[in-house]
């Protein structure tokens, strides 16, 4: 795990390359504290910048930029190539080969130049962001792995084309413009994220997963023009999911726990490889608690594992990982954690996340990070499983709102809506007891709060369309923020989404390409590489991807509950009781510290003034769901969380 970064300056006006790139490298050293390198070209205007996390071959050759043994193809990489060790065979029984080290990083400039870059790339199983120099071609190509576990931004500021791991990478370099791009803005209010190929600056882009950006100099190194910079495919989730429908496993539901069995631990034995300390993250739920049991089923040793604990009521699942631990007799750590050291983690968030992000479930994801990383380099994680294979609960959700609203006339729906938003929440609450019926969907919360989100859904005309309301922040962000229109994402843009039936596939395969790589993957990788821990997700080998596809949706979801599959293979390691329990979020009590001992950090950013003089929101909205909130009349905790985020990540960055 690394951090790389570099440039093609058009500029030719003999600036300070070397400078500019030590720079930007010197801005990621959290995610490689071991390592440093650097490679320029005044004759090209090509910067190739790395930091190291030693993981495999701790040794100097392992050193980035590495070049290949022609001296063509120079690369920089972020990741772990896991089937190295099989490339490498393969490659050796096909020609002569001298190796210098035993990184994966050597075998994968090998095979490039052996079988050429996409087909290479479709050999590797892992997780990689990197950047190739091709010298004879005079070529910069940027490639991110299949489900987008690395990041990798990209994009101009003037005439020097930036690449970089993070975007305070980017930032560092001296020809650097900023704009923030209001559009961008608007899909992090409704989203809590930005979604990719977006980020929250213009002329800046995030890298698609599975694909290959390409950037030729021409014999005079012209221009490039911009309107070139469109990614090509290698994988894509689209053609695999269709596929997988189209071609589902024919075997009994044992033959398919067997198959899952054999791929999961295979996917595990190849990530549990490192010349590091290693550990995983549990929290007792089905997904780390399979991970785990797969793992110490194949060691001698007790695995190390952690758990953080909160003391709020509703939000603390240590004693669920401490049961699995001690069941699966795994050396297990575990640290309470009070409110206010969670509290104090909150002015990390900017730092962490250089771009604005605001899952709240960022604070205890950098806590077990922080935790882990005192006794392991490297930890795996059980992420993935819900979107594989049907664990959300609003799954099941959206899927009986749909059936129950797909009948009624568009208008009717309409009409419907404007009744129930009319309606205080207080009234709603007082005239009807909707608790017990929306409570198989998560925590019960306020039946006022479910129906204002009911009626905000009633209207849609698509089912593409009525999920993006379900997982919706800020409804309508183009009121919020001034001057600013959503941008197309998977949700509405066709030619993204799968040819698919049934609305759970269509959920699942929307959160594989969107939440899971630009929420889940984002917060996990900039957490734990925030404090030099490097994280591995055995769920998303493209292989148990590809697998997860052709699994029946009987096999995934039955009697209302997801992970049926998932669940039977656990079962052989882990007794039913101490893995049936309700499903629960990664979470902390946002509500009650906003109306407590956030309140004045809070009010301070959603000053009406300063709201109105920064000019990137309408205060009206935001101050009045800001005093809603406070009130204890609606909890507005999401809202608001997304503009606090903003802000503090404004005044930190800008």
């Amino acid at each position: 795990m690394c951090g790389i970064t570099g440039f093609i300056d058009l500029r030719r006006d003999g600036g300070d390359l070397h400078g500019a790139l030590r720079r930007m490298t010197a801005a990621l050293v959290h995610r490689g504290p071991d390592d440093e390198g650097f490679w320029t070209d005044a004759e090209t205007g090509v910067g190739l910048g790395h930091r190291r996390l030693s993981i495999i071959d701790l040794s100097p050759e392992g050193h980035q930029p590495m070049w290949s043994t022609s001296g063509r193809y120079g690369i920089v990489f972020n990741g772990e190539i896991y089937n190295h060790p099989a490339i490498r065979k393969k490659l050796e029984g096909e020609s002569q080969h001298t190796w210098r080290g035993h990184s994966d990083t050597e075998v994968m400039l090998a095979a490039i130049e052996a079988w050429g870059l996409k087909s290479a790339v479709s050999q590797f199983i892992g997780m990689f962001a990197f950047a190739l120099w091709d010298k004879k071609e005079r070529t910069l190509y940027l490639v991110r792995d299949r489900l987008g576990e690395k990041p990798l931004y990209y994009g101009w500021a003037g005439r020097v084309f930036l690449f970089g791991s993070e975007l305070k990478a980017l930032q560092a370099h001296p020809g650097w413009r900023g704009e923030i791009n209001r559009n961008a803005l608007a899909l992090f209010l409704r989203h809590n994220y930005i979604p990719a190929p977006y980020s929250i600056y213009t002329q800046i882009s995030k890298l698609i997963p599975g694909s290959i950006l390409t950037i030729k100099l021409d014999t005079r190194g012209q221009d490039l023009p911009h309107q070139a910079l469109l990614p090509k495919p290698y994988w894509q989730a689209k053609d695999k999911a269709e596929a997988g429908i189209r071609k589902p496993f024919s075997g009994s539901e044992q033959e398919a726990a067997s198959t899952l069995e054999r791929l999961l631990l295979d996917s595990i034995a190849q990530e549990m490889v490192a010349d590091v300390p290693l550990g995983a993250f549990l929290s007792g739920g089905i997904d780390s608690s399979t991970i785990v049991a797969l793992m110490q089923a194949q060691c001698s040793n007790p695995v190390r594992t952690f758990t953080i604990g909160f003391r709020e009521k509703g939000y603390d699942e240590a004693e669920h990982a401490k049961a699995v631990a001690q069941h699966l007799k795994t050396d297990h750590t575990e640290l309470y954690i009070t409110p206010e050291e969670t509290m104090a983690v909150i002015p990390k968030m900017p730092t962490l996340y250089d771009e604005p992000f605001s899952d709240s479930s960022q604070i205890p994801t950098f806590l077990i990070s922080q935790l882990t990383r005192k006794y392991v380099a490297v930890s795996l994680s059980g992420d993935g499983g819900d979107e594989l294979f049907g664990g959300y609960t609003r799954y099941m959700m959206g899927q009986d709102i749909w059936n129950k609203i797909k009948w009624m006339p568009l208008c009717l729906r309409k009409s419907l809506a404007v009744t129930l938003r009319s309606l205080s929440a207080n009234r709603i609450m007082r005239s009807f007891q909707a608790g017990p019926l929306l409570k198989k969907y998560g925590r019960p919360g306020p039946a006022g709060d479910k129906l204002f989100k009911l009626s905000e859904v009633l209207s849609v005309d698509t089912f593409e369309s009525l999920y993006r309301r379900l997982l919706s922040h800020w409804k309508e962000p183009e009121t919020v923020v001034l001057q600013g229109a959503e941008l197309p994402t998977a949700f509405s843009d066709g030619t993204r989404q799968a040819n698919l039936n049934q609305v759970i596939d269509k959920m699942m395969y929307l959160d594989m390409i969107s939440y899971l790589p630009d929420n889940i993957l984002t917060k996990v990788d900039r957490a734990a590489m925030g404090v030099s821990l490097e994280t591995r997700v055995p769920f998303l080998d493209h292989r148990i991807v590809e697998f997860a596809w052709q699994v029946p949706l009987s096999m995934k979801i039955r009697n209302g509950n997801g992970k049926w599959l998932l669940k039977q293979l656990l079962y052989k390691y882990v007794p039913r009781r101490l893995a049936e329990r309700p499903k629960k979020g990664f979470g902390v009590p946002i509500d009650s510290w906003l109306r407590g001992p956030l309140r004045e950090w809070g009010e301070a950013l959603l000053d009406e003034k300063r709201l109105r003089e920064e000019g990137f929101f309408d205060p009206q909205p935001v101050r009045r769901k800001w005093a809603e909130h406070l009130s204890g009349g609606r909890n507005w905790q999401y809202y608001l969380w997304d503009i606090l985020m903003f802000q503090a990540w404004k005044e930190y960055w800008h």
